[in-house]
């Protein structure tokens, strides 16, 4: 039986759902909070401690959410998963990518660096630049989303530049923005109301899509979003792979938004994507099809090379 540490901070439906899949393919999932690893040499060969696998490494590890905490804290955690991966253990995401993920300003340089159409994007620690950018921004007509670098679910953000024919500076950077400005330019809805679409990847394809519509310019679910069935095209699957390979994903929720014009841009790539909202329009199991493909494509190439769990119990 594949045994798979579930890495999350909190449990719930997304854990239940993937611990009910794991078993239905005759593996178990045991939820471990990154923060309770730890490391320690004189344990075991490998130097690390997996809460409930003893002197052992799990068969994989899929992780579902990382806690946060200080910078040191936050390097541990993401320590250990490098270091499963390092050992033979797939990782699903693994470390590298959700490093890419996390950080919205590499996210935009990867997507940018890789062709794929995503909103100009600035990030820069001085306030006076954030200020000079709003401004010629406004000057052109465009407004500005400032985010948190570290955000999630539509959290702190705000419009800068140009706003409805007012011009609304860029405020101080405090805490909630880790004194740092990351722009992005505005993406104006082409409807009312406006809406975005969240497409799943996994395993390089992608697999299912859903419309947020929402009345204001946020379109989260975490901010009242209501989730609309959405056909998965040709165009917009094509985009959403594109994004999930420029970060080397091997699962990833891809948000994008219509532009005037017909085109459509990527605003977010998420690696540690929840799918609630989206399960409600889709007609199959996701957590189902995640966990096929971590047991038969990233699990079986690892045992296939020989690697997967090597010295698991030695």
């Amino acid at each position: 039986m594949a045994r798979i540490a579930i890495m999350t901070d909190e449990t719930g439906w997304h854990t239940r759902q993937l611990q009910a899949a794991l078993r239905a393919r005759g593996a178990s999932g045991r939820c471990v909070d990154l923060a309770d690893c730890h490391i320690d040499t004189a344990q075991a060969w490998h130097g690390l401690v997996i809460p409930g696998f003893g002197r052992d490494l799990p068969d994989a590890a899929l992780v579902r959410g990382i806690a946060g905490g200080s910078f040191e804290q936050v390097t541990k955690r993401l320590g250990v998963l490098h270091a499963l991966r390092e050992l033979g253990v797939p990782v699903y995401n693994d470390a590298r990518a959700i490093e890419r993920s996390v950080d919205k300003s590499m996210t935009s340089l990867l997507l940018h660096a890789a062709d794929i159409p995503t909103p100009p994007t600035w990030a820069t620690e001085s306030l006076a630049q954030a200020r000079r950018i709003a401004m010629r921004e406004g000057a052109a007509g465009h407004a500005l989303v400032l985010k948190p670098l570290f955000g999630s679910q539509g959290k702190g953000l705000q419009l800068v530049g140009d706003v409805e024919g007012v011009h609304h500076p860029v405020p101080e950077l405090d805490e909630a923005y880790g004194s740092l400005a990351y722009l992005q330019r505005f993406v104006p809805a082409t409807i009312d109301p406006g809406f975005d679409w969240r497409v799943l990847v996994v395993g390089a394809r992608a697999v299912t899509a859903m419309r947020r519509v929402s009345e204001g310019w946020i379109h989260n679910v975490a901010q009242g979003a209501r989730c609309e069935p959405a056909e998965l095209t040709p165009a917009l699957a094509a985009l959403a792979e594109g994004a999930a390979a420029a970060l080397e994903m091997d699962y990833a929720g891809v948000d994008m938004i219509p532009c005037a014009g017909g085109g459509i841009q990527v605003l977010e790539v998420n690696g540690v994507a929840a799918w609630q909202g989206l399960q409600r329009v889709t007609s199959f199991n996701i957590a189902r099809a995640i966990v096929d493909d971590l047991l038969d494509r990233k699990l079986a190439a690892a045992r296939a090379g020989g690697v997967a769990g090597a010295g698991r119990r030695a």
